[in-house]
């Protein structure tokens, strides 16, 4: 009887033990995936040192299906 109560609280430390390693695994993953996510918000300015949206192409010589001449 005396055996099965120590294995039993033996199992429990175990347990208990591995759930504070989980726990601290996961808070660490959890700080540092939130350190590096970067929280600004996009918007229409751009920044310094961009020229800006590209410029339009002319159109094409040729049509839709039309061969190259």
């Amino acid at each position: 009887m005396n055996n099965d109560l120590n294995f039993i609280r033996r199992t429990r430390m175990t347990l208990a033990i591995f759930a504070v390693i989980v726990a601290a695994a996961i808070i660490a993953a959890f700080a540092t995936t939130i350190h590096r996510v970067d929280t600004r918000q996009a918007s229409s300015d751009l920044p310094p040192g961009t020229m800006g949206l590209a410029h339009p192409h002319p159109p094409l010589d040729r049509g839709p299906g039309e061969a190259v001449k």
